[in-house]
């Protein structure tokens, strides 16, 4: 299924050269050490399939997809060629009050592999887009509902949903919050499902933590069901070091959602797309929500895209009144780009091509066994796993936290192998075209980074 990068490529990137000239000064670089950055960068300047070329002509082995989102592999021919016919075709068409057939014909594909009953997609920019429009909906429903007092929203500890005012409202990782200030009024938050005492090394799903969810029923005593509009959570918590929900724990949120007329908003932006086994990790945990919010895989990285699928009976909730009026004010310049629409388009025909949706199913017990090996080294205080995810945490160093996984992620890199770290946790999310001898060099490089920062 893979092949090495071509040679023109390779020849390409070594004509680059050397980044000791390179002027680094005017850009401000997002979620970087960006100081540490510029005294020794790391620029990537091709890539292809399952590798990336950096700037001296070196192959480094993608072991994120791109940043969770290349999940079909890199220069995928099929979305390269869509991108740039649409872009001959028609570059902009404006989204309000006029539409383009892209658009339509993706929101139907992106409907037909969501859960059942989820039938209608609001197209965003960005994973942190969809969640604020899912957060807006959440509180449109209930006040077209006559329920306008539902106003509440509730996220949970550990959460990550983007970098807007809502998403980080509603997440619950500290440092994304502390710098700006009071942020949404009126959000509150359940607990993290992280319990390393009971769970740690677990394969899959956690045996203990279905009971988590029940601190719902706590904000409700508190806040009064009848003020919470939604509930968000991630399936799987990517971002926060690869959380994954014990057994029972999303049924039992969804069951207290039901009780008390709450929205349940999965947001998929890293599971969704075939990560763990299916399209959405709602089909693989056996919940359906009542909208997801998707980005990332949604074009393959390639052209910025997100997405938020929604109930049916939401949607028609806001079809009301004059025809002639806007029933939900809101939407983006870019919402639904021609570029966009034709990526995510061939983005699914390649998914459909490969079977890659259902493959992280198939590769997930070769994928596990690989990551747990590394139980038992260094400093390695936990492992999880789900479909083609998987995390490694590593004891932080005294009185410096990150600085160890920093530095694994560093030693990788030397090596040839992008990972990503959060915490003192290492990350990996391949692209889903990933062989089994590639997953060995992965855990493989990853292992001699742990036991050289021993």
């Amino acid at each position: 299924m893979n092949k090495p990068i071509a040679p023109e490529l390779m020849q390409a990137a070594e004509s680059v050269g050397s980044t000791g000239t390179q002027a680094m000064d005017a850009y401000w670089m997002p979620f970087t050490a960006n100081r540490q950055f510029k005294k020794a960068p790391r620029l990537l300047t091709r890539a292809d399939r399952m590798h990336y070329v950096d700037a001296d002509g070196r192959q480094v082995l993608d072991g994120v997809a791109g940043l969770w989102c290349v999940n079909a592999g890199h220069n995928r021919p099929r979305i390269v060629k869509a991108i740039q016919d649409q872009a001959a075709e028609m570059d902009f068409a404006p989204p309000f009050q006029m539409a383009h057939p892209k658009a339509f014909e993706l929101a139907e594909r992106v409907a037909a592999i969501a859960p059942a009953g989820m039938g209608k997609v609001f197209f965003t920019n960005s994973g942190s887009e969809s969640v604020d429009t899912a957060l807006k909906m959440a509180i449109a429903y209930h006040r077209v509902r006559g329920e306008g007092q539902r106003t509440r929203l509730i996220g949970r500890e550990r959460g990550y949903h983007g970098v807007n005012f809502g998403g980080i409202s509603v997440g619950g990782m500290v440092a994304n919050r502390k710098h700006f200030g009071s942020l949404l009024a009126g959000v509150d938050h359940i607990r993290h499902t992280h319990d390393p005492a009971r769970n740690a090394f677990s394969r899959g799903q956690p045996a203990h933590g279905a009971e988590i969810a029940d601190d719902l029923e706590r904000l409700v005593a508190l806040h009064d069901a009848s003020t919470i509009a939604a509930v968000i959570v991630e399936p799987v918590a990517g971002s926060t070091g690869v959380l994954v929900p014990p057994q029972g724990y999303l049924q039992r949120l969804r069951e207290i959602c039901d009780r008390h007329g709450i929205l349940l908003i999965f947001d998929e932006v890293i599971t969704g797309f075939g990560r763990t086994g299916n399209p959405f990790a709602a089909q693989t945990f056996g919940v359906t929500p009542d909208m997801i919010t998707c980005a990332k895989g949604l074009t393959n990285g390639c052209v910025p895209m997100g997405a938020v699928i929604v109930r049916d009976a939401i949607h028609d909730a806001f079809m009301s009144g004059p025809e002639h009026l806007i029933e939900f004010f809101h939407g983006y310049t870019y919402s639904a780009h021609p570029l966009a629409c034709a990526a995510g388009i061939a983005t699914l025909d390649t998914y459909a091509d490969d079977g890659l949706l259902t493959r992280a199913k198939e590769l997930e017990p070769y994928f596990a066994d690989a990551v747990h090996s590394l139980k038992g080294e260094p400093n390695v205080i936990d492992v999880r796993n789900i479909g083609l995810v998987g995390g490694i945490e590593l004891a932080p160093l005294p009185g410096e936290p990150t600085k160890r996984a920093f530095g694994a992620f560093l030693d990788c890199w030397q090596q040839g192998v992008l990972i990503r770290t959060t915490g003192d946790t290492i990350a990996m999310s391949p692209p889903l075209i990933i062989e089994r001898a590639q997953i060995d060099e992965l855990v493989d490089k990853v292992r001699g980074a742990i036991r050289r920062a021993a």
